[in-house]
């Protein structure tokens, strides 16, 4: 089925005016970095909202900072190397938005940059039916007290209606921006489909590995900002598509750091997202760089997935800029098997971001992992196997007593669990439980997947 549409409201306006904290309080949770550096957003975030029964989504983007390649400072202190870029993304946001909020600083007052801002949203309004779209509403943050709230007033000048005071921050008057939303969001048609459960791909690795220029190709546009100084991806960017009539979410992650390397400030929240975003995830995406050697923060990185019991799809990125002859690849899967041995079930995949090579495959493979991720084993079956496995190999003992395994079955999907009932959970030793994990693999591969088994005691 068609998933429903949501309307889309996009936060935007100069730098350091406090969207991101407003994104975190409609989103309802603290999802985008916020710190004091002008210029900490750079991709565009996108959350579901509700008020008042009305679902939507709102988009954080970076400040818009007018200044850029007019020989003046920029506004953005934090990203000056990516003004232009920043300024690309909000207004790609506010094309596709159906309702545009301003956020303006009752504390700075009026500004040469808000006037500009509000002239490129009035330069990017599409016409439809004569109507101005989409409309935009004028919020003034920062209004934590009676005089500031008297100093929204003054706005009035930038044309762009009645300006709504609100402290992003206290929650203040944030409730009438929700009603002024919902009263200026399009209505929602009420023949479309319910909304269909999309599979969660996330992307992940160390810094600088061409994370962001795989998801660019992956989706055939600039959706995310692509840049060769490590680091320049801070907030996990969803993003929605179809692929063969599937739905997916891609997300991308900032780099992860070794907690030792790992930055105070807006780099440390980044890591943290980072991290809960491999927790939301069905499959990840652990991207390898080709030109450098495997690394102990690569396995650290898979550790992260593995601890969350996602499924893993191996994509080592720039194989085009490495040199090699007909044993090269198979040298590279043999070095991964050796130093992420705990991924020997993982698919890897040879790609280049940069020319595309193999690209395609990698979508095509996640699903396949995803499905394997979902897949259910008869008991009969099960219970098979486990006798099997305890003819070849007899069951470990402790202190004169063996292991006794009377019964299997798999109890869940999402990662594939089983749970064994024993006559003693404390006599399973993990190496039999990997004896009967790959014992389980012969039979059905799940590749990518994870495998849980629980052994209990035999209730009596």
């Amino acid at each position: 089925m068609m998933a429903k549409h949501k309307p889309l409201v996009a936060l935007v306006g100069r730098p350091n005016v406090g969207k991101s904290t407003l994104f975190n309080r409609l989103a309802g949770e603290r999802l985008a970095v916020v710190d004091d550096t002008p210029g900490t957003t750079r991709d565009r975030l996108v959350a579901e909202s509700e008020w008042n029964g009305v679902v939507f989504d709102v988009v954080d983007t970076g400040g818009i900072d007018p200044t850029a390649g007019r020989g003046k400072p920029p506004l953005s202190i934090a990203s000056a190397d990516f003004v232009k870029e920043i300024r690309e993304q909000a207004q790609m946001a506010v094309g596709s938005a159906d309702l545009v909020v301003m956020l303006v600083d009752a504390e700075s007052g009026v500004t040469p940059a808000d006037r500009e801002v509000a002239d490129i949203l009035r330069k990017n309004q599409r016409r439809r039916g004569g109507k101005p779209f989409p409309p935009i509403l004028l919020a003034v943050n920062k209004c934590d007290s009676v005089e500031r709230f008297a100093l929204a007033a003054q706005f009035y000048e930038l044309g762009l209606g009645d300006p709504i005071p609100i402290s992003a921050l206290h929650g203040v008057g944030t409730g009438d921006l929700l009603d002024a939303i919902v009263a200026a969001l399009p209505p929602i048609p009420q023949n479309e489909g319910e909304e269909e459960e999309s599979v969660a791909i996330a992307i992940v690795g160390k810094p600088n590995v061409g994370k962001s220029s795989l998801l660019n190709r992956l989706l055939g546009e600039e959706r995310v900002i692509v840049s060769p100084i490590a680091g320049t991806t801070r907030d996990a960017v969803d993003t929605e598509m179809t692929y063969n009539g599937v739905p997916i979410t891609l997300i991308d992650t900032a780099g992860i750091r070794r907690r030792g390397r790992i930055e105070t400030g807006v780099e440390k929240y980044s890591v943290m997202r980072s991290l809960r975003t491999i927790r939301r995830a069905d499959v990840a995406l652990l991207v390898l760089d080709a030109t450098t050697p495997i690394s102990a923060q690569d396995a650290h990185i898979a550790g992260f997935v593995l601890d969350a019991w996602k499924s893993v799809v191996v994509v080592v990125n720039k194989w085009d800029a490495v040199e090699k002859d007909t044993y090269t690849m198979n040298a590279y899967i043999a070095e991964i098997r050796q130093k992420l041995h705990f991924l020997d079930y993982v698919p890897i995949l040879f790609v280049s971001a940069k020319t595309g090579q193999r690209v395609s495959r990698i979508l095509p493979t996640a699903l396949q992992v995803n499905e394997a991720r979902l897949t259910r084993l008869p008991t009969s079956l099960v219970n098979r196997i486990l006798q099997e496995a305890q003819d070849i190999h007899t069951p470990p003992t402790k202190g004169g007593k063996m292991l006794k395994i009377y019964f299997g079955a798999q109890v869940s999907v999402a990662p594939p669990t089983f749970v064994l009932q024993v006559n003693d959970p404390d006599l399973m030793h993990f190496t039999y439980l990997r004896f009967l994990e790959n014992r389980i693999r012969e039979a059905h591969p799940f590749p990518g997947t994870p495998i849980r088994i629980i052994p209990r005691k035999k209730n009596r």
